[in-house]
């Protein structure tokens, strides 16, 4: 019998203080729920010399740490930088030594060593990420949601339904491109 691992929802956010004896002053701020809104932790702390991207970070390492056993995680946010992170850097990241490719140069990881810690939490909790777009008026827009790769799955080893999803994709694009080519009224290319 195995037991069914809790399911959290991570709030996560990140903003600017600007006192007049600090410049670059940051504060962020993290609250878990329960999924069925049971339990509630709420943290936050301020933060000096740091970049709003470093805050959200900050904002979800402590998050996943404060959790004490395996957990479901629905992180909740509003920075792009996060999503992108996690959906495209985190396993490139690890697998190149916390370095990535800039202008054909490795160059290490900005805060690589919050992205690392995110990595580790992410041995124990199951993640996936939920980004918020927040219009003008403060008020939620649209969300969109991501399932979070633990590792990089292979050809071989990718869900039915991802295979599905690509093959569809790749036969639309190739349906499109037919028919653009069977038109009978685009200029000759080589007359260009």
């Amino acid at each position: 019998m195995s037991v069914r691992a809790p399911h959290f929802l991570l709030f996560s956010s990140a903003r600017h203080v600007r006192p007049p004896h600090e410049s670059n002053a940051g504060q962020w701020h993290f609250v878990i729920r329960a999924h069925d809104g049971s339990t509630a932790l709420e943290a936050s702390d301020a933060e000096s010399e740091v970049s709003r991207d470093r805050l959200e970070l900050l904002a979800i390492v402590r998050g996943l740490e404060a959790l004490d056993q395996p957990s479901s995680v629905t992180i909740i946010t509003s920075s792009r930088y996060i999503q992108r992170g996690l959906l495209h850097g985190l396993v490139n990241w690890r697998e190149n030594g916390w370095q990535w490719e800039r202008f054909g140069q490795l160059a290490p990881v900005k805060n690589a060593d919050l992205w690392r810690r995110i990595d580790h939490a992410m041995s124990f909790h199951a993640v996936r990420c939920r980004v918020v777009e927040v219009a003008r008026n403060e008020t939620p827009a649209t969300t969109t949601e991501i399932e979070v790769p633990s590792a990089r799955p292979s050809a071989a080893t990718a869900p039915t339904g991802l295979r599905q999803r690509v093959g569809q994709a790749v036969e639309t694009w190739t349906r499109g491109l037919s028919a653009l080519w069977s038109k009978p009224n685009l200029a000759d290319v080589s007359a260009c």
